[in-house]
């Protein structure tokens, strides 16, 4: 039999689409707040959500009169025809949002409108007490209370309230970055998350993400016809290894459109490796008819009227901003041409300094690869093939080969190490090489005795958002362990006051920065935590190509190879170490 739903299962079923955690409902507050006109928005959270949230402003109010209409579903001062719908310019429209939050929590609601006496209201389970008297706020004032508590299945998806916390404070960012005029302060459990002044975005920016990232930037403000765009996008130094810090705005409504944010990324193009993100903060400011927000409840898709003008205009933005710093860039190439279509200056580097040190090899359980097809990153089932590949050369190794003679040996384009062996010659990727190195001392060192360190001079502060400072919390015991001394300052901020020994001064604010973002992009790939911090600490600090090395340092290097246990490939599966034979040499020659 066929039956309505009661009012009471309808609104929970409906608050499902608006309402999915904590955050959610500050987002739907924090809209109403910047509706109502506020330019000061205090936010307070409690067990990420799961307890507490307040969200208090001071915007225009809501009359005693119409408190009790607040909270019934599709109730709203902000439409009142179809026609307004087509042209909508509030954040919220369709008068579902307290309706929603009130049936599956405890609410109440405190507000008072200009010099008028203030009035609360106290709901629960989505029904509504009686207006009574209150204290005059000069704005509203809502408190909701055990979110979820009448929906114990829905109550049971909620994260940790660490977790939740993240998402929150990903919200307020992008009001923050969206209204850099408005303050807003974030309280998490008593303690102080943001607290911030209204501003110009530039200095918004450096405040919720990094001090430094104003010096970066470059300034977007463009019309084309009825449309405008303004903001910013960084340069070089702010492309990152993960995304998360790509703010599109439609009217300064933060939205998620995959064809925009290509529009950005291709402007960038040959700027960007794979798996690397820019930066942005762009605001599209567009005639309201020419953009649809009402495709779903949570406001964060659109439709475009015109989508494929706005990605061109969008795209071209970007590029013209990004060509006005390429153009004063002295030697910035951004074709990136490979070696072997680039002049090559010096073939060898060479070091009169005699050694007459040789690694002795054991070549019955590890065997020199001999070919490599891609000398980028090889994934993990390239991995597994190029483990099987070296297994199977083992079984039947190579005859002569006993030792490579770190007398003989070069440096190739700052890049490859070359030296001989009885049979030929091998040669090493000293990125890789050091990489591999790197790798396990730092395996090692978690287990055992830390790394050694060297003492900065002048110590490092690096500031965080609070989310990122969270995450590095986790990570702050291993890091100490492979050599970095590093002291908490405040709730976002350290201090670096020793790197590992292996490290080159002056980038460690960059290696933490990519440790960090490669570390919990990357972390499911690696069986273990160890494991992958070990490997993203070993990436970022290994001697990187175009370092020079002179001749004793390579010895190091060799030496140092071939006392791990994995010497031909690096822990990303990349091969270190090919070989070429005499016989192979002599038929490039047509010797034979």
């Amino acid at each position: 039999m066929i039956k309505a739903l009661s009012e009471d299962l309808r609104n929970k079923i409906s608050a499902g689409e608006v309402v999915e955690n904590p955050a959610s409902v500050i987002k739907e507050l924090v809209e109403n707040s910047l509706d109502a006109g506020s330019n000061d928005i205090n936010i307070i959270v409690e067990k990420g959500g799961h307890q507490t949230i307040q969200v208090r402003d001071n915007g225009i109010g809501i009359s005693s009169e119409d408190l009790p209409a607040s909270i019934m579903r599709f109730h709203t001062s902000k439409i009142a025809s179809l026609t307004d719908l087509f042209s909508i310019n509030t954040l919220g429209f369709r008068g579902e949002a307290l309706a929603s939050i009130a049936s599956v929590s405890e609410m109440k609601i405190i507000s008072s409108v200009g010099e008028n006496e203030g009035a609360s209201l106290l709901i629960l389970d989505g029904k509504s007490g009686d207006v009574e008297p209150a204290p005059k706020i000069n704005g509203t004032e809502i408190t909701i209370r055990n979110l979820f508590y009448n929906t114990p299945v829905r109550k049971k998806f909620l994260k940790t309230p660490r977790t939740e916390l993240r998402k929150i404070v990903d919200v307020v960012r992008r009001y923050g970055l969206s209204y850099p005029e408005v303050a807003f302060k974030l309280i998490a459990d008593e303690r102080q998350v943001f607290n911030l002044s209204g501003e110009k975005l530039e200095d918004r920016i450096d405040n919720l993400l990094d001090p430094t990232y104003s010096r970066n930037l470059l300034p977007l403000n463009i019309t084309k016809g009825d449309y405008s765009f303004s903001g910013f996008i960084g340069n070089l130094n702010l492309i990152r290894s993960r995304p998360g810090e790509q703010y599109l705005l439609l009217n300064r409504r933060f939205i998620k459109d995959r064809l925009m944010n290509r529009a950005v990324y291709n402007a960038y193009e040959s700027l960007l490796k794979r798996g690397e993100y820019p930066f942005f903060v762009i605001n599209l400011v567009l005639p309201y008819d020419q953009a649809d927000v009402n495709v779903h409840p949570m406001k964060l898709e659109v439709r475009f009227k015109d989508e494929w003008r706005v990605f061109n205009v969008l795209k071209n933005t970007v590029t013209e901003a990004l060509g006005s710093i390429l153009n004063t860039a002295p030697g910035f190439n951004i074709s990136f041409e490979s070696p072997s279509n680039s002049k090559e200056e010096n073939f060898f580097n060479m070091s009169d300094n005699p050694s007459n040190e040789n690694i002795s090899l054991d070549l019955e359980k590890d065997t020199i690869q001999s070919k490599i097809s891609d000398p980028g990153y090889i994934s993990n089932s390239n991995l597994q093939r190029a483990r099987q590949y070296a297994s199977q050369l083992a079984e039947s190794p190579l005859q002569n080969v006993d030792s490579i003679s770190t007398e003989n040996i070069w440096q190739v384009h700052k890049k490859y190490i070359i030296s001989e062996i009885n049979s030929g010659l091998v040669i090493i990727d000293q990125h890789v090489a050091h990489e591999r190195v790197l790798y396990e001392e730092a395996l090692e060192a978690f287990e055992s005795t830390s790394m050694a360190s060297q003492t900065l001079l002048f110590p490092e502060k690096i500031a965080f958002s609070p989310d990122d400072f969270d995450s590095l919390l986790d990570v702050l015991p291993y890091l100490e362990k492979i050599g970095f001394k590093i002291k908490k300052q405040d709730q976002t901020s350290i201090r670096i006051d020793a790197i590992p020994s292996e490290m080159a001064i002056g980038n460690e604010r960059n290696v933490i920065r990519e440790i960090l973002d490669n570390f919990l992009k990357e972390q499911k790939k690696y069986s273990s935590f160890q494991e992958g911090l070990a490997a993203m600490f070993a990436c970022k600090a290994a001697i990187k190509a175009g370092d020079i090395l002179v001749k004793e340092e390579m010895q190091e290097l060799v030496n140092r190879l071939f006392l791990t246990k994995h010497p031909y490939y690096c822990p990303h599966g990349r091969p270190i170490i090919v070989q070429m034979s005499l016989n192979e040499l002599d038929g490039r020659f047509e010797r034979h």
